[in-house]
């Protein structure tokens, strides 16, 4: 069986400044321990407009307007009050579009409607006017897709009919959660039991809107890539949230709640976790079940979370600079049988995080990018680009975390110096060639190598590049459980064009056993 490919990757992102506000776990924690804080009084005005969203370069890289070569050039345009605060991209001009070859920025209203039509339960409530109108606008833009009888579908749970009066009874009364646009009340969200927290109002909403960003996400590969729903028959989900109740806190099933909603009949799935290191994992999981033959076509697919939204913003306003943290990002990616075009997957020389690794910066680079390497029998360099994690450093660089993938590079580089694959002075001509500036929404699993893998298709099939390392890692501390460190990296490189390849033995050396073995069985019957 030979590898499995990536076919084709899809990005979503939420502009959600109302939810920045209600949501964000750093500003509702604020809320309970400090009301009266400067923060929460100053934090509207550093809310970004959805204009400004669809403006800012990062964004028009992750749905695939501006590649991140062009990306890094528009660096040098920062004004030197920003470069201070520690900005990079923040008031480059950049003229975007809502819409990109890879993906779609979508607005708040859209959003919190996507929330409706992704509840089965009857938990979300919209005021009938908002409702009536993001009904109407949901229809004119589906009818280009689907069918009359499938929008009708779509919205058998839209009444129009709630007022406004029994949404703040839900929420004064009965603990819903208030759903908001621009600063206004729209909606709410119930909890779906009275004394389970795990389906508690806050947790049904954070639940509901990693449901809706991925099924946007996952309608985005499939109409701007052109695939046949029908053809995928699984589907992994990778975020960081898990959806259960009191007995089963994570059982989940995100993957099929998703698929049902996106309109993929034939389909199964599950849920994998790995903090931010999920999607690798999740990647990697799809690639190996493809190559053995279980599946054809896999879709890896990740909402994004609403606790971090706003997550560094204390940061931000200090600075005074705008709240980037105010979108979450999604995506899909599908990976299916070797069709000997698109880049293959190599999962026979895979870097893993083990028990035994430790978390030592060094140990844990030469388990994820040397070991692999070494097995595959390649240089440092021989890697063309390296998909770390790929955080924005307009968000981590303000809050004191430094330029994420610049340091990743920088490591990467002196394992190189220590292997004897390149100088000590070529880690910065290392750094520019192999490495990328960060533009994922830093929300964890979303930044985690996949945000390249939409320019990775292209770029290896366009000869740009034949070569690209992804590498996913995670804290596992967090959910204090073990102290370990996880990640894990794969190798995705050119097709040979030979769909038969198997497990490195090419097929003139598949030709020569086979050649050998009948010479061999001929002696024997010959008595020699």
């Amino acid at each position: 069986m030979s590898y499995a490919v990536l076919k084709a990757a899809a990005y979503a992102i939420v502009h959600a400044p109302d939810m920045v506000v209600n949501n964000g776990t750093t500003q509702t924690v604020e809320r309970e321990v400090n009301p009266d804080s400067d923060y929460l009084k100053k934090l509207k005005e550093h809310l970004r407009p959805f204009e400004d969203v669809v403006n800012y370069a990062p964004n028009q890289t992750y749905i695939g307007n501006l590649h991140p070569e062009e990306l890094k050039k528009l660096a040098s345009q920062v004004s030197e009050e920003v470069k201070k605060a520690g900005g990079s991209w923040i008031g480059v001009p950049c003229k975007g579009e809502r819409n990109g070859k890879f993906g779609e920025i979508f607005a708040e209203d859209e959003f919190i409607f996507m929330m409706k039509i992704s509840d089965v339960f009857e938990l979300v409530y919209l005021e009938a006017e908002f409702e009536k109108k993001m009904r109407d606008a949901y229809i004119a833009s589906e009818s280009k897709y689907k069918t009359e009888d499938e929008i009708k579908k779509d919205l058998a749970q839209v009444k129009c009919e709630t007022k406004i009066d029994e949404i703040e009874r839900l929420i004064k009364e009965e603990h819903a959660e208030g759903l908001y646009f621009n600063e206004k009340l729209v909606g709410c969200i119930k909890r779906a039991h009275d004394v389970d927290i795990n389906l508690s109002a806050h947790v049904i909403f954070e639940n509901l809107a990693v449901k809706a960003s991925g099924i946007m996400a996952l309608k985005e590969l499939i109409r701007k890539k052109n695939i046949d729903p029908k053809t995928i028959d699984l589907v992994i989900e990778c975020s960081e949230e898990a959806c259960g109740d009191m007995n089963q806190r994570g059982g989940g099933n995100f993957a099929k709640s998703i698929a049902e909603v996106a309109g993929i009949p034939n389909t199964t799935g599950f849920d994998i976790r790995g903090f931010c290191a999920a999607p690798s994992h999740a990647l990697v999981t799809a690639a190996s079940l493809v190559k053995a033959g279980s599946y054809k076509n896999v879709v890896i697919v990740a909402g994004g979370a609403t606790a971090k939204l706003g997550m560094n913003g204390k940061s931000h306003v200090t600075k005074n600079l705008p709240i980037i943290e105010d979108i979450l990002g999604a995506f899909a990616v599908l990976i299916s049988e070797n069709d000997g075009v698109h880049p293959v997957i190599r999962t026979d020389v895979l870097g893993r995080h083990t028990v035994a690794t430790g978390s030592a910066p060094q140990a844990v680079m030469t388990s994820l990018i040397v070991n692999p390497l070494e097995k595959a029998n390649l240089k440092v360099t021989d890697i063309d680009k390296y998909t770390v994690e790929m955080q924005n450093p307009d968000v981590t660089k303000p809050a004191g975390a430094g330029d994420v993938p610049e340091a990743n590079y920088k490591m990467i580089a002196a394992i190189g110096v220590k292997k004897g694959d390149l100088e000590r002075s070529q880690i910065a001509e290392f750094v520019d060639k192999h490495g990328m500036s960060g533009w994922a929404p830093t929300q964890g699993h979303i930044p985690s190598g996949v945000p390249y893998l939409g320019y990775a298709i292209e770029d290896i099939m366009s000869g740009k590049i034949n070569r690209v390392m992804l590498i996913g890692k995670g804290s596992l501390f967090l959910g204090r459980m073990t102290n370990l460190f996880d990640g894990i990296s794969v190798i995705i490189e050119k097709n040979s064009g030979d769909k038969g390849t198997s497990e490195g033995v090419s097929k003139e050396e598949v030709n020569k056993l086979i050649a050998n073995a009948m010479r061999d069985f001929a002696k024997s019957m010959l008595g020699e």
